[in-house]
């Protein structure tokens, strides 16, 4: 059972005595967490168009789901979830109503601030996890960016913990998060399946040419908008809860993991293994 998959909580100390959100902390709790070594998880995402279906923060709440989950899984040391930075960078989707989006170099500020301050407090364990294709590319240039100040950030996009759940257990879209497609309404129908409305699902095909399918596995353009007509990418009407909790439940286990190894490594310092000039 999912107990919180809300962007900022719902106030997890009055349901469970303890809370993982950075936001509902209180001073001395965030003090205590720095001697044990914390890991500081930041859900990455977006707002915008998921088809005529899903609700506009598909991929903030997947994340934001995904690392409260886990910080309460683990109770040997501290995980803490950071306030989510739910917005991404969706240009292609401009166009769509409801989508909203930042520029490159709002969204490299933006994260790189709020890791500069997670990282001022103390927090020297912090994960990006990310759960929006458009944000992917990006979080790993902010993780060479930040690193060249000597702070650390590792850089993950949730589905590619996962690649065998894809490639396995998809009916229609196998080895593709989609875009409102088989996974990410499969993800929903698990979490949130009242904000799905099955009536209105679409399997859109393509609209435009495109390059075959051996070339676009390396390259491809952004544009996304005129691609498809509801704006949805793979087949939701093969989606269900049960290969949602399937793709949840995988991910968790495998970010449960990485937290457990984060935790166990030392800080590491970019200018240490002479990558940087002094």
């Amino acid at each position: 059972m999912v107990t919180d998959a809300s962007v900022f909580g719902a106030g997890q100390r009055a349901r469970l005595g303890r809370t993982v959100h950075w936001q509902e902390m209180w001073r001395h709790e965030l003090l205590e967490a720095l001697e044990r070594d914390p890991v500081v998880i930041v859900p990455l995402g977006s707002v915008e168009q998921h088809g005529p279906h899903c609700p506009m923060d598909v991929d903030i709440s997947h994340t934001q789901a995904l690392a409260v989950e886990t910080a309460l899984a683990i109770t040997e040391f501290p995980v803490i979830v950071a306030p989510p930075v739910w917005i991404g960078l969706t240009h292609y989707n401009m166009g769509e109503v409801g989508t909203i989006t930042a520029s490159v170099e709002t969204y490299i500020a933006l994260v790189s601030e709020v890791c500069r301050s997670i990282w001022a407090n103390g927090f020297r364990r912090i994960v990006l996890l990310n759960g929006h294709g458009g944000n992917r590319d990006i979080i790993r240039v902010i993780s060479i960016k930040l690193a060249e100040e000597d702070i650390w950030v590792l850089p993950i996009t949730y589905w590619e913990m996962v690649p065998e759940i894809l490639h396995r257990h998809a009916e229609t879209d196998r080895g593709f998060i989609g875009h409102g497609g088989e996974w990410e309404t499969s993800l929903q129908l698990f979490l949130r399946p009242s904000l799905i409305d099955r009536s209105r699902m679409v399997a859109d095909p393509e609209r435009r040419p495109n390059f075959t399918p051996d070339i676009l596995a390396f390259t491809g353009f952004p544009e996304r908008r005129r691609e498809r007509e509801h704006g949805v990418h793979g087949n939701p009407l093969t989606a269900s809860a049960e290969k949602g909790e399937l793709l949840f439940n995988a991910a968790k286990e495998r970010l449960i993991e990485v937290c457990r190894q984060y935790h166990g490594l030392p800080v590491w310092q970019y200018r240490q293994f002479g990558s940087h000039c002094p």
